[in-house]
């Protein structure tokens, strides 16, 4: 009877692998299972026990049992949701944008230029290349020097390449207690171990760097995803004394950073011991991206070497290409749309969201919600599927083994105003319901 029990497991398994059975999907009661199955309801009980054994489902008392959305939660982010509205996938284009590029393109398409433009890849770029992105990425209290400009194909590739040059396999890497999805694949494909630190609502806490034992720390001290925390001046101070104390590396991701321009980053407080990575990702688009990594003297030899033997050097094409985007205006431009795009959006989603428990800087192009009783964030994930809504649950940002924050973060950069109105409109009224009213059959 053991083995007919794992073997009917097995089989809800992978239903819920192949995505037959969805994330916040209620399962029947184990007495209609065990009839439809044509089994014993005890049976039907065992074969439950080891879902949840498993971590494919979750029982709630008094509602039932449905599928979990952790187990799939490192894969919500790494492509666009199928849904008819995706508040999951963070990369906002604006109308317009490529009639402002495509000028810059065109001048790069000539023969001569092209010709240059097609050497061969090196993670330092040109000396044109690197005195631009010098210039760009300056900040209030803060400009990196040339020499210190490393180059890779994106943010996400930045960050793998800072990693594995910072942290060993086998070693751990401190992160928030809420942490960006992907860093949760890259560690895992580098044999690294996450640790995460505890937070306040002002950031990460000093004293959890103290204790935390690890080799390197990952941070988003401006507009933190998911919760949108802009880390202060001096929180920021008191995590650089304790990081020179300490002598830990850390890695800066700025990537949303653009959003708060003025911002100073930890790595003016911690030269010495912060890489920074940013991105044209969020700036521009996904596809016309460049990343950028500002080394430390000491790490720059580590983090070239880590950046050409993980094949994550940026084409000099690209790099050719931002240079040419960044210098003659059309980044800033296009920013300047975003700013305001973002600040919108935001304006929206408080006005329908009104009396829900939300947390959101105004500039970011995310928000975190905690949801209100009765619903879970399983539960909910899947309510907005069926509107046809994708959203993230907590789940996909934590990384150690306790309960996830019962929240989801919401996206709001994707869809057009009007569709994001109405998007947000329908998953209040869905918050404003019960489970119970949602039909799970």
């Amino acid at each position: 009877m053991a083995e007919d029990y794992r073997g009917i497991a097995d089989q809800v398994g992978a239903d819920i692998s192949a995505g037959r059975l969805r994330p916040g999907e209620r399962l029947p009661t184990q007495r209609r299972f065990a009839r439809d199955r044509r089994i014993a309801v005890s049976t039907a009980s065992r074969v439950y026990g080891e879902l949840v054994r498993r971590g494919l489902v979750v029982g709630e008392v008094g509602r039932g049992t449905f599928v979990r959305t952790t187990e799939r939660a490192t894969e919500v982010l790494t492509e666009p949701a199928r849904a008819g509205v995706d508040l999951e996938f963070n990369f906002p284009i604006l109308p317009g944008q490529a009639e402002l590029l495509a000028p810059s393109l065109a001048g790069l398409v000539r023969p001569d230029v092209l010709t240059a433009a097609l050497r061969p890849a090196t993670v330092s770029g040109t000396t044109e290349a690197r005195e631009t992105a010098a210039e760009f990425l300056s900040r209030p209290h803060w400009s990196p020097q040339p020499e210190e400009i490393l180059f890779a194909g994106n943010g996400r590739q930045a960050l793998a390449a800072t990693v594995a040059a910072l942290v060993g396999p086998g070693e751990r890497l401190g992160v928030e207690a809420l942490t960006y999805p992907v860093m949760k694949g890259i560690a895992a494909r580098l044999g690294v171990t996450l640790v995460p630190l505890a937070m306040d609502a002002h950031g990460i806490e000093p004293a959890a760097l103290r204790t935390a034992g690890v080799r390197a720390v990952y941070l988003q001290p401006t507009l933190h995803n998911p919760l949108g925390i802009t880390m202060p001046e001096d929180r920021r101070v008191d995590v650089a004394a304790v990081l020179a104390e300490l002598g830990l590396p850390a890695i800066e991701d700025m990537v949303n950073g653009f959003l708060e321009p003025t911002v100073t980053p930890l790595a003016a407080l911690a030269p010495y011991q912060t890489v920074l990575v940013d991105s044209l990702t969020k700036r521009l688009a996904p596809g016309l991206t460049t990343g950028f990594v500002v080394a430390p003297r000491m790490l720059k030899s580590g983090l070239s070497s880590a950046l050409r033997s993980g094949g994550w050097t940026a084409p000099a094409f690209a790099v050719e290409a931002a240079t040419r985007w960044i210098a003659d205006g059309s980044v800033a431009k296009i920013v300047a749309a975003k700013l305001d795009d973002a600040q919108a959006r935001q304006r929206i989603a408080a006005d329908r969201l009104t009396g829900f428990t939300v947390s959101a800087n105004p500039s970011a192009y995310h928000l975190w919600w905690s949801l209100p009783a009765p619903w879970r964030a399983e539960t909910f994930v899947g309510a907005a599927a069926r509107h046809g809504i994708a959203v993230t649950p907590a789940a996909a940002f934590t990384t150690g083994p306790g309960q996830a924050p019962n929240a989801i973060r919401l996206a709001l950069a994707s869809p057009p105003i009007e569709i994001l109105e109405q998007a947000l409109e329908a998953l209040a009224e869905v918050a404003r319901s019960t489970p119970d009213d949602t039909d799970y059959e």
